[in-house]
């Protein structure tokens, strides 16, 4: 415990207007992040500027920018983008921290500089006189560690997530605002269509009793989880950072248990949720789920303690030796690396393991359809899987694996699953770049 005195109630324009101006401050991650707090501060635009704010995957939007668009009183750095948070980058309003996820702990604890006040949202206190942090588990203790001052917005209708670090004792919090019982933001997910369907059938076919699932947001890792519940395995397991709907389906209906994992033996581990409000009310109070800060989920040799890890996340872009990019569209930013990269090597790592990385083979862009993969990246773009740590590829047209192969037999595995109607002038490209040899023998 810290020696910080116990918790004292405050409105939230009291907690705000000890924000100075320059300050860094902190709103979490995602159902974490304060909305009373946040209103309070955005109204004192007048009276404060250059005061950074750095959160995660942020699922409302937020008074401090939408009440100062020109960005004269508040910045935002962002770890993770939604779909709001690319917004806001669009606008000049946000700017992207990148980041492995799992290494943000690390990241607060040896290289953030400043953290003058957190506010995050947490349940209310407990008759133990714990905050607890719901399903944001995350980088939230090491943040909080990191705080000259840390406020906490109670919200009743957060969940309480089991885990064991996942509260704040009141000796740990300098202010508490009641934030009443708002309803928690939501996260939908699009049902998967044809193409998606045809993508999870195929990572379907590739997985057996008592392999431990990562899912990543998405279509396609929906669909997954959609076939997997008519598949007849048993005894699968998770270990996951982000929770979503598809998995607490499998829960349901009992085909994980976890009883085959070599960490968290019998318990769902995660690192954070985001999804409907079926799935919050499954995870309060859940003694078979465990929420796990992020260096536990994500880390590679965290990962690879589990045999048979199955990592699926999406792609947006790949050439045709097997670079993945999932986080921009050319110089436009949209998402983050997150946590793909380090479930590609820690599945890579696992006994038996395997990683999918998924994609539509076509985009339409202004009526005109684009193939999704190509010869040479897309100017900016970044990306977040190399070549080398590719295992499977896989869109509605096939899938491969690239492990083992040259950069030639790269390019016509990768060609081999493109929409047909690309493949040839892929191939040309292919030996104009010298990426397959003239003369090469097949």
């Amino acid at each position: 415990m810290s020696d910080r005195k116990s918790a004292r109630p405050v409105s939230a324009e009291e907690a705000a207007s000890l924000v100075k101006s320059d300050d860094w401050v902190d709103y979490g991650f995602c159902l974490g992040q304060p909305d009373r707090f946040d209103r309070a501060l955005a109204a004192r635009r007048s009276e404060l500027r250059n005061v950074k704010i750095r959160n995660a995957l942020t699922l409302r939007p937020r008074a401090v920018l939408e009440e100062d668009p020109n960005c004269q009183s508040f910045c935002s750095y962002n770890w993770h983008f939604s779909g709001y948070d690319r917004k806001q980058h669009d606008l000049g309003r946000c700017n992207y921290l990148p980041m492995n996820f799992g290494e943000t702990p690390d990241l607060y604890r040896r290289f953030i500089d400043r953290t003058d006040v957190v506010c995050i949202k947490t349940a209310p206190m407990d008759r133990d006189g714990f905050f607890n942090f719901g399903p944001n588990t995350t980088y939230h203790r090491a943040m909080t560690e990191r705080a000259k001052l840390v406020i906490v917005e109670t919200c009743s209708a957060m969940p309480r997530a089991v885990g064991p670090d996942n509260a704040l004792h009141a000796s740990q919090v300098d202010y508490v605002i009641d934030g009443g019982s708002d309803p928690l933001p939501q996260l939908a997910c699009a049902e998967p269509g044809e193409v998606e369907r045809k993508v999870a059938s195929r990572i379907a076919e590739m997985m057996g009793d008592g392999d431990c699932l990562q899912i990543g947001i998405g279509g396609m890792p929906n669909a997954v989880c959609s076939l997997l519940r008519a598949a007849n395995l048993k005894d699968l397991g998770i270990h996951t950072e982000m929770l979503v709907d598809g998995m607490a389906d499998l829960i349901e209906a009992g085909i994980v248990t976890n009883s085959r994992k070599a960490t968290n033996r019998g318990l769902t581990a995660y690192s954070f949720a985001a999804g409907s409000e079926r799935l919050y009310r499954m995870i309060d109070n859940n003694s078979a789920l465990t929420a796990l800060s992020v260096d536990l989920t994500n880390l590679p040799a965290e990962i690879a303690r589990n045999d048979n890890v199955v990592s699926v996340n999406n792609t947006a872009e790949v050439d045709l030796q097997g670079q993945c990019t999932s986080e921009s569209a050319g110089y436009r930013h949209v998402s983050g690396t997150g946590g793909q990269l380090q479930f590609v090597r820690g599945a890579y790592a696992s006994k038996g393991g395997r990683s999918f990385l998924c994609l539509a083979s076509t985009y339409d862009k202004k009526g005109e359809r684009k193939s999704r993969i190509v010869s040479t990246l897309c100017a900016g773009n970044i990306v977040t899987t190399p070549r080398t740590d590719v295992m499977y590829l896989v869109t509605e047209w096939g899938m491969v694996c690239l492990k083992g192969k040259t950069v030639a037999e790269r390019a016509r595995a990768v060609i081999s699953i493109a929409h047909p109607d690309f493949r040839e002038q892929l191939e040309r490209d292919a030996y104009a770049l010298n990426l397959i040899p003239k003369g090469f023998c097949s």
